[in-house]
């Protein structure tokens, strides 16, 4: 049954993965807040052949903040120091024309160097070294981010308060469904980049509402997107769920 405002093509469960998963982690104590955007603007910011993913033709930009847990490869080889850490990332919202709906990452803030690096050589993703803390008070969180390297400066504050479970709303399932990510790699021999689709899967997110208390943040103005302080929709918060990436493949 199709849902107003959701694409007809739209997974809002995950799709199994096509082959073998070649790494796992948990993604625990998530915060989402988002802000309309320019379509246009974010148009200029995806990589080739992907464009906006639009919701009743309104394009989104995400600041997620979390802490990233036993991060490793296959899905018994856990590394729970090295793949252990506070992450906040900037998405845009993105479809290819084979009609996969996923994210573009305009920068991914952590706090294990190592990490930063290895993603930075393996994947090409925008990963950046930050000094980060997530802190907890009963139904209180906390989360701090200053940017260390390879550009230092812009940051992040959040305070959010978690209240009740909460349904998603058409709006919510669009913004956090997200079953995989494109990002562009610079291959050698070859001018330019290549786009690549790189699918995960997790469970349906148990989601309550988050109440943002103080959000201080200039890391989307950092991305090249100027946005009021306030965010234009309600913040939902998770206790997390554990996810499965398959192979990345270039689009065609």
């Amino acid at each position: 049954m199709s849902v107003p405002g959701l694409p007809k093509d739209f997974a809002r469960l995950a799709p199994p993965l096509p082959g073998r998963a070649l790494s796992q982690q948990q993604w625990r104590y998530v915060t989402f807040v988002h802000w309309q955007v320019d379509q246009d603007r974010v148009a200029d910011l995806l990589p080739a052949g992907t464009r906006p993913d639009l919701f009743e033709g309104k394009a989104y930009v995400g600041l997620v903040a979390f802490v990233m847990a036993d991060a490793g490869f296959g899905v018994r080889w856990a590394l729970p120091w090295l793949g252990t850490f506070p992450e906040t990332n900037v998405r845009f919202y993105s479809v290819d024309d084979a009609g996969r709906h996923g994210v573009v990452f305009a920068s991914l803030e952590a706090s294990r160097l190592a990490t930063v690096l290895a993603a930075r050589v393996a994947y090409q993703l925008p990963y950046v070294w930050a000094s980060m803390q997530v802190r907890q008070r009963a139904t209180t969180w906390w989360y701090r981010s200053e940017r260390r390297w390879p550009t230092a400066g812009p940051r992040s504050c959040l305070q959010i308060q978690v209240g009740a479970p909460v349904v998603p709303t058409p709006l919510e399932e669009f913004l956090t469904a997200r079953w995989g990510l494109h990002h562009a790699v610079h291959v050698p021999g070859r001018r330019g980049s290549v786009t690549f689709w790189t699918p995960n899967e997790h469970e349906p997110w148990p989601l309550y509402r988050a109440q943002v208390l103080d959000l201080d943040q200039d890391l989307l103005a950092a991305a090249g997107l100027q946005v009021p302080p306030v965010p234009d929709l309600a913040g939902l918060w998770s206790p997390g769920v554990t996810t499965r990436f398959g192979r990345p493949e270039p689009l065609i």
